[in-house]
């Protein structure tokens, strides 16, 4: 591997050990073996590194999810893989939370972000749907995949928030069975 390479493997660690905010040039470089300056040149800043990074962590999440949920596993499986990855990964969850406040103050990384964030509402909704990304209705892009998203992040904030006292996904479903009741 190249000094871009191993920067982006580096980062990928600091993200997951550090967090986004504790990730610093030195850390960056000394984990990756290279130069401060290597930063810089490969990919223009800290930020714009630890952007691509975080978001191809996420990318891998989501297909690791794809592949762990066989078609038939249903919604039920889907939640308590879900909570097991928010108990099982902190770092991640704690890095995407951080790479949300950065995106507030940052015009160009909230594209990103939004361009993330769809990609998450398809994805979740493909696999809901037991059927290929590419072949989802939009409906069910802004229907199913907004209400799972929103869900998911409301529980991984609890979850990392007080992991003694997160919801089980068998609460989850009961909650969601009880407010589609009043509906």
């Amino acid at each position: 591997m190249g000094n871009r390479e191993d920067l982006f493997d580096a980062a990928k660690r600091c993200l997951l050990e550090k967090g986004y905010d504790r990730s610093s040039v030195r850390d960056l470089a000394s984990t990756a073996g290279v130069n401060m300056a290597a930063i810089g040149y490969h990919y223009g800043s800290r930020e714009k590194l630890l952007n691509q990074a975080l978001f191809a962590l996420l990318d891998e999440w989501g297909d690791s999810m794809g592949r762990v949920l066989a078609p038939d596993a249903g919604f039920a499986r889907m939640w308590e893989s879900l909570i097991e990855q928010f108990a099982a990964n902190p770092g991640l969850w704690l890095a995407s939370v951080e790479l949300f406040l950065q995106a507030q103050r940052r015009p160009e990384l909230r594209g990103q972000l939004a361009e993330g964030t769809a990609e998450g509402r398809r994805g979740m909704a493909a696999i809901l749907e037991s059927v290929p990304e590419g072949e989802v209705p939009e409906r069910s892009v802004r229907t199913i995949g907004t209400v799972q998203m929103a869900l998911m992040s409301g529980v991984m904030i609890q979850c990392l928030s007080d992991p003694e006292n997160a919801p089980t996904a068998e609460e989850v479903l009961e909650g969601l069975r009880a407010l589609a009741a009043l509906a």
